[in-house]
Parts: structure tokens; sequence; C-alpha cells
């Protein structure tokens, strides 16, 4: 089967980028200034109040693959190994490359990618006048199409869900936060034009899904 792991990284807009009704709806059930900051800090993972800065994807067979990253347009570079390619393009170029790319392949996988990514990519898709190639939520329990490994790594709901970092030291695959950053520095990192290691980040993010599904395939999937 040909199939292709995929990770988004995404930032919010600036508060004050909104108009007043606007952050006044935002910002409604946010009482005390801890709980303002803490609703501004989950913007970042809605597809109205947010943009795509990087989006992963990798062969899972081959370890090849490509990252697109929000960057002043260069080179492209590519990994260490050399199997896989850095470009730097905008958020409608990000996007309609990714369309493009993901409509050769069968298979997709994420962590997650039923709850955020997914939605996520179809919503900014739709809100930049992009034509999405692939139903990215289909039947939830053929994993055959989508195989989100948080879905499989829970059944489904059945036990506590853990974060990717957790599930990748419990299993004894390198966390892609092992490097440094999280996902609170990417805010940080975009402002002072560090573009090249989100991109790199999401790489990470990217082969650890890989390793993961490779683990869940090896030892959990029962029907192939």
């Amino acid at each position: 089967m040909n199939r292709i792991v995929v990770d988004i990284e995404t930032l919010a807009y600036p508060i004050g980028q909104f108009d007043e009704q606007q952050r006044e709806y935002l910002l409604k059930f946010a009482k005390t200034e801890e709980e303002r900051m803490e609703t501004i800090q989950k913007m970042s993972l809605n597809p109205f109040t947010a943009h795509t800065i990087a989006i992963g994807m990798l062969n899972p067979d081959s370890d090849q693959g490509k990252v697109l990253y929000d960057a002043p347009t260069g080179e492209p570079r590519f990994s260490a190994d050399g199997r896989v390619e850095f470009i730097a393009c905008q958020e409608h170029q990000m996007l309609e490359e990714f369309w493009k790319t993901i409509s050769h392949y069968n298979q997709f996988i994420t962590f997650n990618g039923r709850s955020f990514d997914g939605p996520f990519l179809l919503l900014r898709s739709t809100m930049l006048g992009i034509r999405p190639t692939k139903n990215l939520l289909p039947n939830r329990y053929y994993v055959n199409e989508h195989c989100d490994l948080l879905d499989q790594l829970t059944f489904y709901g059945a036990i506590r869900r853990f974060n990717l970092d957790f599930y990748c030291k419990s299993f004894g695959i390198k966390s892609p936060k092992s490097g440094g950053i999280t996902g609170l520095d990417l805010g940080g990192l975009y402002s002072e034009g560090r573009f090249f290691e989100i991109a790199d980040y999401c790489l990470g993010d990217v082969r650890a899904t890989a390793d993961l599904y490779q683990r869940w395939r090896s030892y959990l999937l029962f029907e192939k």
C-alpha cells in the first residue's frame, strides 16, 4: 500500500489582529489574566484563529519526504541524510503542494489527525479557496485510509490518551521533544525568523509518528 505520514505545525494570529467584536467573543470566558493567556495559547489549535506554518510528509517505507514551511522563499534544503527536502513557501502554496502530493497516496497516517491535523487542513484550505484532493476524515474505523495512531493506541477511546512525547518514551522511540523545542516555543521561533528550526521540529514529529506507526503495525495490526 502507498502510504504517507503527515504532521502540521500551526500558529495563532496575534489577538490584536481580530476586531473588537471578535476579541470579545474569543475571550468572553476568560475571567482572569491566566485564563486569558491560556485561551490565546489555544487559538493555535483552531483554523479560524491560526495559520499553517509547516507541513511534514514522510513515506514510512522509503523514509523519503518533504517539509513545507512558512518562510521567505529560497533554495531548497535537505536533511542530513538527504532523504527529506525542506521547501520554503507561503501558506497557500504550502497547502496547494500538500494536496497535490497527498493525492498520490492511498493511506495517510497521523497522530491525533482526526481531531486536529485533518480538520485544520481541510478548513484552512477552504478559507484560502483551495480544493482538497482527499477526504482526510473518512470512516473512522477503516485504517486503510486514515490511520490515526491516537485512535489505535487508545482503542478508540477505551483507555487514557497521552501525547506523542509520552508514547515515544514509553515505546523506546526517539522523542521529537528531545531537541529541547516544544510546541510552546513555535511563536518565539517564528517571530525571530527561525523558520528552519520550526521545519526541522516538524520533521522530528513526522519521523516519530512514522516510528510509532511501524511499532503499531508490527504488533497490533491484525487485519492487513
